[in-house]
């Protein structure tokens, strides 16, 4: 039925538009924009009254920036023109606040066209406008967040279509959104998957439960990722429909390093070689990346190269790469571990770091090499893990391989440092770790096999025992560094004369063992000289130049011994019967050398039994003033008296105190017994200016020097000036840190330095300012040739100028005769010391020669 019929047409045309001004905000404006008439709801939009609204103009109601604008300007030539407008607005109420409204503006026109007034008719659409606009901001925020990570998100629909990736999706798999946008995610990522696991993990969605889980997903470039994935179904409440949001964690480093370092752990448990081990991690990078080839290069000690492992590399390309030098051109794998860095090469065709190999490697269809440094952990280089390409690398697979890379390194780096643990444990086992000799062991088992060869086939062979010459004093004046640097230099001059079978180690010190099979006493003595001036070439340590001399015994099999510590034995008699002919010689064995030997053992035992006992004394020799006559200062002199042996010169027994240690432990009896004396004499009344004491290099390593020496000075109060230590020469050169340090500290105390037997040494003129000496004595060897040798007089009185000119006191040495005392006067040396004046004398004897002297 309808309602309508009968109605009259304008009463029902007016009725609608009264329904309409219930429901609408209306307004009527001039084709000005003055506002000629407004409803009661477009009043409560702008929040304001008719009389106040009614004559005012549309832009009242516009932000100041809308009112401005061209468009604003554009809106009303339009509607002039009779063209309707709709659309969003913003509008400032009354009392400042804005509003949105959804506004449609509708021209009327009269019987001519002309636009005679503007209707506006608009709704409140605020809240809507507000919360759509959180809505963007919330999910443009969420975009934001989730393009940031690193995971893949990707959101699908019931059917598993893709509806939405994010930017880390792209990263990690290839592909863009648009390129995925509507596919079947499971076909497109996990199409390795079982139908039964896919039928499985939709199941398990369907009930509104998460599944984890870990696959292998397949990328756009066909690279295959390991992935954690969590999928979460999600339903909308709105239109019930399901969603799926699955994360994708890239775990694909975590996968393969377990899977490498389980198989690569077990294979060295196992003991495999270090070959085997590197091809396990070099197939099982290539079943994950078969677009690539992997390799993995050693580098030695010298910087050359040795393939450990390139399973897929052809053998022959290998062979050649084996001992080429790492360079700053050396392809990628040498300029890699030259520059400690990876090199990255794609085009090895044209780029200039594979300028002299590119010939080896192109014809076998690789265009790019991407090598990296395999690094122990100090940082150093120990090889290289490469990657070749047949086909040019494209950026998405970059950071897989990387990864890769970086798994691979460090396994490749464990490897490579257990077998270099395993070859230095040998190493030390074996063999000396200062020369890179065989050590005691090693040399004993291969010379016992030497000498059973020899037994067999009825040949002669020869044992060299080789003692470096005054190596103790060179440990003491230069330091241990350079006594190792010595060692080294003769252990590599003994190996240039040695030939394949002859055999070379190092026992202990200074001693060296050669070992020549098929060898007569004749070609031995050839070998020993050709070996001697070999191990005293000249070596540069620091600033000084030595030349140190060997000693050698030597011992022939079968006739002096049928083994090799029998031999060896015999050998080291030899060697001290050649040092006591003088150093730098050699010896054979003879059967009267084991008398020798046995005096020298009884020598040293006597020596260590006298010590701090009466058996062991100081004689006392004057040194008086040249010009007065009076007594200078005496010299503390050790003289040893055995009850069975009798009386041991100081030449004989002072090299043994060197060569068995019990020199330092001299020095500190003969400083303690001196200042007694000293004490003794000045209580009994004597005048004695000062007691000098000979003291070796060896004692100023002991830091407690000069603590000792003040304490000695004060238990006999006696002042620091009454004590005068001598030094020999060597101390100049003595590199051990703590020697100058020490002198320094005894000269602080006060007591006086003197050099002695200064002119005989090769660096006194160099050195002699680094000392704080006060006085130097002349040796007695130029006092010796002054009545005879015009050099001997030209060279003392060249050191009485130096002497003078650093204001030292001079002190002749050794005078003997009245011709030589006449000659000192002459050239003006201030104090004498000699046998013309006094020979050395026990301490309760100087009473009586100064009474003497004073009586004369």
């Amino acid at each position: 039925m309808n309602h309508g019929a009968g109605q009259n047409p304008a009463a029902q045309q007016l009725a609608q538009l009264r329904a309409l001004d219930d429901v609408m905000a209306i307004a009527e404006f001039a084709p000005d924009g003055t506002l000629r008439r407004a409803n009661q709801h477009y009043l409560a939009l702008l929040g304001c009254t008719a009389d106040v609204a009614v004559g005012s103009h549309h832009s009242r109601w516009c932000t100041p920036a809308t009112a401005a604008s061209t468009d604003y300007a554009g809106l009303w030539q339009a509607l002039r023109r009779g063209q309707a407008q709709a659309g969003p607005v913003e509008r400032e109420r009354m009392d400042g606040s804005s509003c949105w409204l959804q506004s449609t503006y509708a021209p009327v026109v009269d019987s001519s066209g002309q636009v005679t007034e503007v209707l506006e008719v608009a709704a409140d659409v605020t809240d809507r406008l507000l919360r759509e606009r959180a809505d963007a901001a919330h999910l443009r925020r969420l975009s934001l967040a989730s393009d940031t990570s690193d995971a893949a998100i990707v959101v699908t629909d019931a059917q598993a279509r893709i509806l939405y990736v994010n930017a880390g999706f792209t990263r990690l798999l290839g592909w863009r959104a648009d390129e995925v946008a509507g596919q079947d995610a499971v076909a497109l990522l996990l199409s390795n998957q079982a139908p039964v696991a896919i039928e499985a993990f939709r199941a398990t969605l369907r009930t509104g439960r998460p599944v984890e889980r870990e696959r292998i997903a397949l990328g756009k470039n066909g690279q295959s990722r390991w992935v954690k994935v969590i999928s979460h179904p999600i339903f909308d409440e709105l239109d019930g429909r399901r969603y799926t949001v699955s994360v994708y964690t890239d775990i694909t480093q975590a996968k393969v390093h377990a899977a490498l370092q389980h198989r690569v752990l077990e294979a060295m448990a196992r003991e495999r070689p270090l070959t085997e081990v590197l091809e396990l991690i070099c197939r099982q990078v290539e079943h994950l990346a078969p677009e690539v080839c992997a390799s993995i290069l050693e580098v030695d000690e010298q910087g050359r190269l040795h393939p450990l492992a390139a399973p897929n590399l052809p053998a022959s390309y290998s062979r050649q790469l084996d001992g080429l030098p790492i360079g700053p051109i050396g392809g990628s794998c040498g300029t890699a571990a030259w520059r400690n860095a990876p090199v990255m090469v794609d085009d090895i065709a044209t780029d200039p770091l594979w300028a002299p190999y590119r010939e080896l490697i192109l014809p076998l269809g690789y265009t790019g090499c991407w090598s990296t440094p395999i690094r122990n952990s100090q940082g150093g280089v120990l090889g290289t893990f490469a990657f070749y390409f047949s086909q040019p690398r494209n950026t998405a697979s970059a950071a897989f391989h990387q990864r890769l890379v970086d798994s691979c390194t460090h396994l490749c780096a464990l490897a490579l440092q257990r077998e270099r643990t395993r070859q230095h444990i040998r190493q030390l086992a074996f063999y000396d770790s200062l020369t890179g000799l065989p050590n005691r062991s090693l040399l004993h088992a291969r010379a016992d096999q030497a000498i059973a060869a020899a037994a067999r086939s009825r040949e002669t062979l020869a044992v060299l025992f080789v003692d470096l010459d005054r190596f103790k004093q060179v440990n003491d004046s230069l330091g241990h560094p350079a006594g190792d640097a010595v060692l080294r230099h003769a252990a590599a001059q003994l190996q240039l004369e040695l030939r394949a079978s002859d055999i070379a180690g190092r026992l202990s010190g200074d001693e060296f063992v050669v070992v020549l099979p098929q060898c007569d006493a004749g070609h031995a003595a050839e070998i020993v000289a050709r070996l001697q001036a070999l191990v005293a070439t000249p070596l540069a340590v620091g600033s000084s130049t030595l030349s140190v001399t060997a000693s050698v015994g030597v011992a022939m099999f079968p006739e002096d011994g049928r083994s090799m510590d029998a031999l060896l034995q015999r050998a080291d008699m030899a060697m001290y019967q050649a040092k006591t002919g003088g150093r730098g010689r050699f010896c054979f064995f003879s059967a009267g050398m084991n008398d020798v030997v046995q005096q020298r053992l009884v020598l040293e035992t006597a020596l260590r039994q006298a010590m701090g006992t009466a058996q062991m004394q100081l004689h006392y020799q004057p040194q008086i003033d040249m010009a007065s006559g009076r007594l200078h200062g005496v010299e503390a002199l050790a003289r040893w008296t055995d009850p069975r042996l009798g009386e041991i010169e100081p030449a004989r027994f002072i090299p043994l105190a060197e060569d068995c240690g019990l020199i330092a432990d001299l020095g500190r009896w003969a400083l303690r017994e001196a200042c007694r004396q000293l004490a003794q004499w000045r209580s009994d009344g004597l005048t004695v200016p000062s007691v000098s004491v000979n003291l070796s290099p060896t004692s100023f390593h002991d830091r407690e020097l000069a603590r000792t020496i003040a304490q000695t000075l004060a238990q006999h109060a006696l002042a620091p000036q009454d004590l005068t230590l001598e030094l020999t020469e060597s101390v100049l050169l003595d590199a051990n840190p703590s020697t100058l340090q020490t002198i320094a500290e005894v000269r602080a105390l006060g007591v006086r330095m003197s050099m002695d037997d200064f002119g005989t040494g090769y660096s006194s003129l160099s050195y002699l300012r680094r000392l704080p000496v006060d006085e130097i004595k002349l040796d007695r060897s130029f006092v010796a040739d002054l009545e005879s040798d015009g050099a001997a007089r030209a060279l003392s009185n060249a050191i009485l100028e130096i002497g003078r000119s650093l204001k030292l006191t001079v002190v002749a040495e050794g005078v003997e005769t009245a011709a030589q005392d006449s000659l000192l006067r002459a050239q003006g040396y201030a104090v004498a010391q000699g046998y013309l004046v006094a020979r050395p004398m026990a301490g309760d004897a100087l009473g009586g020669w100064l009474g003497r002297m004073a009586g004369r």
